[in-house]
């Protein structure tokens, strides 16, 4: 069984405390693009929210679970505890939720290329990684975060075994990596939807 965890807690400072994942990008929201581009991948999709009134929210939305942080105020650690103990599958996909163009492909390479270990990350560099498009054993998070002293998901990963996998690898399924966009500032949403209105194709930076 596969499963994906979308991490919708954040605070969206950036975003003017606007809430990123009903951002609207080609006709439907950023959350409505991950459920459905992940859906033909996974069994099931598990959204963490930051508490029970934000859960409310994605109500509408069908095929999915949504949970809240059980240790508050932690960050994405926060939610990958709480959604490592809700999901039943031992591969789990994660994702941040202001990621609005995904690619299944990519997401299916990831799950297939973890083998034998405990997690397969992206990486653009050395310093440069996709701890939030990424495939974990769930037995491997739930290990880590029993006992954590860091919030810090790159030193998460450095305790597991690893494969990183250099994205110039995705691009057999995704040309122009756009999988990867992800969306922080109001001007970044008006950008693709501008490049996508004026020029469609045209890659996202």
């Amino acid at each position: 069984m596969r499963s994906a965890i979308i991490l919708a807690g954040g605070e969206a400072r950036r975003a003017n405390g606007q809430e990123k994942y009903f951002f609207t990008y080609e006709g439907k929201t950023f959350i409505e693009r991950l459920v459905g581009s992940l859906s033909g991948v996974v069994d099931e999709i598990v959204i963490v929210a930051r508490d029970p009134v934000q859960c409310t929210r994605f109500r509408e939305i069908g095929g999915i679970t949504c949970i809240n942080d059980i240790r508050q105020g932690l960050g994405p650690i926060g939610g990958l505890h709480a959604g490592s103990l809700a999901v039943k599958g031992e591969l789990v996909f994660v994702s941040a939720c202001d990621m609005p163009c995904i690619d299944a492909a990519v997401v299916s390479y990831l799950f297939e290329a973890i083998g034998q270990h405990e997690a397969a990350i992206p990486q653009w560099n050395e310093w440069m990684l996709e701890p939030l498009h990424a495939v974990y054993r769930r037995t491997a998070l739930l290990a880590y975060l029993e006992s954590h002293t860091s919030l810090s998901l790159r030193a998460m990963i450095q305790s597991m075994d690893t494969r990183y996998i250099p994205v110039d690898e995705l691009r057999a399924f995704d040309p122009d990596l756009r999988t990867f966009t992800n969306i922080n500032k109001l001007e970044e949403l008006e950008h693709i939807n501008r490049s996508s209105s004026e020029e469609p194709g045209q890659p996202i930076p």
